[in-house]
């Protein structure tokens, strides 16, 4: 049996949010806003604590930090100095509360938010809207929790930016 491939062209709204701040600011008023998720639920989960996981993940923050990378650091290899720093920014309920009714969504959660700076100095988040990436499996109960996602990054991320 061959290997199946099927394409779909979807419609993606990209955001760039600009800050007048400085790259160091914007970047700690989002780590101050956003904490590190605690990671320990998957250790629950694999252990069948599925309650307890539950309950640690309920106690976490609306949004958290997944993970981060400096990409900055990596375009030294190319031979550039710039600034940027790529977050993967989410709840895992939430993810659960879309993955639940279509499992592709998982793909796109946790959201990528790019903080950068560019060649002049300007600082600014870059984003692919949440409503629009999950809006392409056309599920009613994942566009409600997508929109919700939505007003929470836009929130928290301007808040950052502000």
């Amino acid at each position: 049996m061959s290997a199946q491939t099927t394409s779909t062209h979807i419609t993606v709204e990209h955001v760039t949010l600009r800050s007048q701040k400085s790259f160091e600011a914007v970047r700690s008023a989002l780590e101050a806003a956003v904490p590190p998720l605690d990671h320990a639920y998957a250790a629950l989960l694999r252990d069948g604590k599925v309650d307890a996981a539950r309950d640690l993940l309920e106690g976490q923050a609306p949004l958290s930090i997944f993970g981060a990378r400096d990409h900055g650091g990596l375009l030294l290899t190319a031979g550039l100095t710039r600034k940027a720093v790529q977050y993967d920014i989410g709840n895992p309920l939430t993810a659960a509360r879309m993955t639940r009714h279509v499992l592709s969504a998982a793909l796109y959660a946790p959201i990528r938010v790019l903080l950068r700076e560019d060649e002049a100095g300007g600082v600014a988040f870059e984003y692919d809207r949440p409503a629009t990436t999950f809006g392409q499996f056309g599920q009613p109960e994942v566009d409600d929790v997508a929109r919700d996602l939505d007003d929470r990054l836009r929130t928290v991320l301007t808040d950052a930016a502000g």
